[in-house]
């Protein structure tokens, strides 16, 4: 039997309810976001990884192109829905990390569910959000001290949240044994 290289509906629909899990947690993650802004030196930045989260634990499962920016602009698009609010900034930015994403996983060829590959993957949707910020006014008026810490915070965020912990979950999905559902090629992947 050949390997189908595309997305299948099965892939497509995994993707979609992992992103619809990601968006109900999105929506509530803005209040601890936000709580913990009133700390000062943009501690709440550490934080920000989990807006990121869907499109590594997407690739992880799937591993296939475009999951990770169906993924990531399939959440952050219903939490526009979640927050009964139409956001396009929202959803530019789910597609820019999810592209971000897309890009780690590209250059390992889709075929690596290492830690270092997530780690990679969120900390690139972490700089990914620098250029958004900025074109939306949102560091026009930070020193540069302060731009180091604000984007140093969002770094290890996308490291640790969006890449170890998306990881964590999947290795704990993988345990249950549902991934055996998913067919042969997610039971010989390579750990590089």
């Amino acid at each position: 039997m050949a390997v189908r290289r595309g997305l299948t509906l099965t892939d497509v629909l995994i993707t979609i309810v992992i992103a619809l899990v990601f968006a109900v947690v999105y929506s509530v993650w803005g209040p601890v976001y936000s709580a913990l802004s009133v700390t000062g030196l943009h501690v709440n930045e550490l934080m920000y990884g989990m807006w990121f989260i869907a499109a590594v634990v997407a690739y992880l499962i799937i591993r296939k192109p475009g999951v990770a920016i169906l993924a990531e602009f399939g959440a952050a698009s219903a939490e526009t829905i979640i927050l009964l609010e139409f956001n396009t900034t929202l959803m530019v930015y789910g597609l820019i990390q999810g592209i971000a994403c897309e890009i780690v996983f590209a250059i390992f060829k889709y075929k690596s569910t290492s830690v270092m590959v997530a780690m990679l993957a969120g900390s690139a949707a972490a700089l990914s959000t620098a250029p958004l910020d900025w074109y939306y006014g949102y560091l026009g008026h930070i020193e540069t001290w302060n731009l180091i810490l604000y984007f140093g915070f969002r770094l290890i965020s996308g490291a640790l949240i969006a890449g170890w912990f998306a990881w964590v979950i999947y290795k704990a999905v993988q345990k249950t044994g549902v991934l055996k559902f998913l067919g042969d090629r997610q039971q010989h992947h390579e750990e590089l």
